[in-house]
């Protein structure tokens, strides 16, 4: 077992990566590697699912590797791998971009010398999320990377674009593929100890996503969310339950966006209270607290946008849900024999068939697109959503 066994349904990317880690492991000992085996920057482009931050933090344990291997045992892989290795930074949007100020600041880190490790890898998930200011901050430190540094960019496959130009142009793109159904029932069941028909079931319906597959099979609250989703495409039949669906699509997402967040946000407040003094007793507790409280505030008001990012990622899912269903419709319309999106809603899908024309099929699935554009574009998502489901109930 190494660490490229994280990687699900990626063999393509895998040879390259390993390659590469090798090549780095003999540049460390003072070899010389094969030309362009290794490069300073990788951009990880792929659908959702299809675990670019999970191949970038694989390859940076693999260049962390005291064996040179990426063996998954030696303390340098296990903690890249756990996000506690210090060389190695991680960068996640908990709003919806990432700042100048935040790029400078890793920037800055970024030209120190690795302090234990190999390497010093910054990680940058959602690149495409950088803003202008940062993405020319960034730019600056790929042009003319410090030694011993390896950036590691991730960003969808369906807009690359919004990665700046002049940045992509500098990395050396890998390019992972959606994982198959039985892969993903295979680590469902060997990692993470799922009974083989919850696995495959799982696997069946998470869309190629290997972490909802995992949600799937081991919440059932997310299963109960999903199938709240997938009742509405046939419970549009009256106009009273138009705002009601609608209200039930942005509820659905409030609750899973709060289930994630919502515990995270009551400990980062606890823990920052504590670290600032707040509790204490004697001379000098007024001046902490009003600072503690200070802080708290400042907190309260980043875990606000992170809670607003991750509605809308929930909502967002909610929407590629819907879309599946519409999606499945037109295949069995047309008979074309593709695999369908929801195959355990394959009898509302035969029925659904049935009713409407594909004309009809295929204007619904315009919509459900059309408020995923919306709600990127800053639509306010109960106004956007309910625009989509009135028209999911004209047909």
């Amino acid at each position: 077992m190494t660490v490229w066994a994280q990687l699900v349904g990626q063999a393509e990317a895998v040879e390259v990566l390993s390659t590469a880690s090798n090549a780095a492991a003999e540049l460390v000992a003072g070899g010389v590697p094969a030309s362009g085996a290794m490069t300073h920057a990788w951009l990880f482009t792929g659908p959702p699912g299809s675990g670019r931050s999970v191949a970038a933090r694989t390859f940076a344990a693999a260049l962390q590797c005291t064996q040179g291997t990426g063996c998954a045992e030696c303390t340098a892989c296990r903690t890249a791998l756990a996000g506690t290795h210090a060389d190695v930074r991680m960068v996640e949007p908990e709003g919806l971009s990432i700042s100048v100020a935040e790029m400078r600041e890793l920037v800055q880190a970024a030209a120190r010398r690795p302090s234990t490790g190999n390497w010093r890898v910054v990680i940058i998930a959602d690149a495409d999320r950088l803003t202008e200011g940062a993405a020319n901050a960034l730019l600056k430190a790929v042009e003319e990377p410090p030694e011993r540094t390896v950036f590691l960019l991730c960003a969808p496959s369906d807009h690359p674009e919004d990665v700046s130009v002049t940045i992509r142009s500098r990395c050396r793109s890998i390019a992972l593929r959606t994982p198959p159904p039985p892969a993903i029932a295979e680590v469902l069941r060997d990692r993470d100890g799922v009974p083989e028909e919850m696995a495959h079931w799982a696997a069946s319906v998470c869309g190629g996503h290997v972490g909802r597959a995992r949600r799937l099979a081991t919440d059932a609250s997310a299963r109960q969310r999903r199938e709240a989703v997938l009742r509405i495409p046939l419970g549009l039949r009256q106009p009273a339950a138009v705002f009601d669906c609608a209200d039930e699509l942005i509820k659905t997402a409030e609750s899973d966006a709060n289930e994630v967040s919502g515990a995270r946000d009551d400990a980062e407040q606890e823990e920052l209270r504590t670290a600032m003094g707040a509790g204490g007793t004697g001379k000098g507790t007024a001046a902490a607290k009003r600072s503690a409280d200070a802080a708290v505030r400042k907190l309260a008001q980043r875990q606000k946008s992170r809670a607003t990012r991750a509605q809308r990622d929930a909502l967002d899912l909610a929407l590629v849900d819907l879309a599946g269903f519409y999606r499945d419709v037109l295949v069995y319309a047309t008979g074309s024999g593709s695999t369908l999106t929801h195959p355990d809603r394959a009898s509302d899908t035969a029925s659904a068939a049935r009713e409407w024309t594909a004309e009809s099929t295929l204007r619904r699935l315009e919509a459900v697109l059309g408020c995923r554009d919306a709600i990127e574009w800053n639509v306010k998502p109960r106004i956007a959503v309910e625009a989509m489901v009135t028209a999911l109930h004209r047909g």
